[in-house]
């Protein structure tokens, strides 16, 4: 590959100072007309492209918003063995993808931080990665001029230090005492609205939520669960049915529970990723949904309105949290201040899954 053109072979081809060749792409105004047409001629030339790196070290900024992930994988893609191009586009013009891996609520949350980045004029930049515990987790951050990050295991204090560097948002994050942005909705009154529809439309009286409680926003789900059923007189768990997660190896207590026919009335499941896995369980099982028991997930991504049944569900507003984060980070870099959280409303969406027609 031939060595790039750098700003002094643009000066020497124009005959004019390097500083020169910087205020053309940077200040034009302080270039008279003719030097800055000789300059960006000989930029041509050259092929040279100035450098957004180098700008971005001589305003003290890089313009660019980070978006991380820390591993939003489903266990399929995990397990997908290597494929040649030609063997997966046939695969997918066929249709043989299973369209609940597409779009998962981050790409949503995606979609939205980039749509209001390009109406910002700020470049995205993104990460990912698997390690929880080390600053090397989170490189990006040091590219950034601010730091969005989708829900993980991170170490409060890795995140924290970040957050002394740069602005950062966390998704799906409940309000806390510390130096970072929070954008989560109100998971609480939504499950109660939902467990609400169950008991008052359906007259389901025995439930069961199933969900890890990792994730604070799973947490906050599960106490919505908790007080809805204490509001309808019914026992209220101390713990989820099933704190699954989706492995290979995943719903062990379901499985036990429809083998001893010991099944509730309804599953209240703490996403909708997890819901679609348990459609498939009982359908494996010939158990019939909505008329044997009856599911309900929540996020409202694509694949639950696809489903059959549907499922009934509580959307979140992912593009307007994503949209929200640029706006809080933009702001901050520009020392303007923003609430710590922000805890956004959500809409129960019913399908066919609880019973409704």
């Amino acid at each position: 590959m031939a060595q790039r053109a750098t700003v002094y072979d643009v000066a020497e081809r124009a005959g004019v100072s390097i500083a020169t060749v910087s205020h053309t792409f940077r200040q034009p105004g302080r270039v008279r007309p003719e030097t800055r047409e000789l300059v960006l001629q000989a930029a041509r030339a050259l092929g040279y492209v100035p450098s957004g790196s180098a700008r971005g070290l001589a305003k003290g900024r890089s313009q660019a918003l980070g978006l991380y992930a820390f591993d939003m994988f489903l266990p399929s893609d995990l397990r997908a063995t290597a494929e040649s191009i030609d063997e997966l586009v046939q695969r997918e013009l066929k249709g043989l993808d299973d369209a609940r891996r597409f779009p998962l609520y981050v790409d949503e949350i995606q979609r939205g931080f980039e749509v209001e980045a390009r109406r910002a004029g700020r470049p995205v930049m993104l990460g990912s990665g698997a390690s929880r515990d080390s600053l090397d987790s989170i490189d990006l951050a040091g590219s950034v001029d601010g730091l969005a990050i989708f829900p993980g295991d991170a170490a409060r204090d890795l995140l924290e230090h970040v957050g002394r560097g740069v602005p950062v948002v966390i998704f799906s994050s409940p309000p806390m005492h510390d130096p970072l942005h929070h954008i989560t909705v109100a998971n609480e009154a939504a499950m109660r609205e939902l467990v609400d529809h169950l008991v008052d439309h359906h007259g389901r009286r025995s439930f069961a939520f199933l969900g890890e409680l990792a994730a604070p926003d799973i947490g906050a789900r599960f106490r919505g669960f908790q007080l809805a059923s204490a509001a309808h007189g019914l026992p209220v768990p101390e713990e989820p049915f099933d704190t699954t997660v989706l492995t290979e190896d995943s719903l062990r207590t379901l499985r036990d529970a429809i083998t001893s026919g010991d099944l509730p009335e309804a599953l209240v499941c703490a996403t909708d990723q997890l819901a679609l896995t348990v459609l498939d369980l009982l359908a494996r099982h010939g158990i019939r949904v909505p008329e044997d028991i009856a599911v309900t997930g929540f996020d409202g991504i694509l694949a639950g309105r696809l489903s059959q049944p549907t499922l009934t569900t509580v959307r979140q507003p992912f593009a307007s949290m994503g949209r929200l984060a640029v706006r809080i980070l933009t702001d901050t870099a520009a020392g303007l201040t923003h609430p710590k959280s922000y805890v956004l409303p959500t809409r129960l969406v019913i399908g066919s899954s609880c019973g409704c027609p």
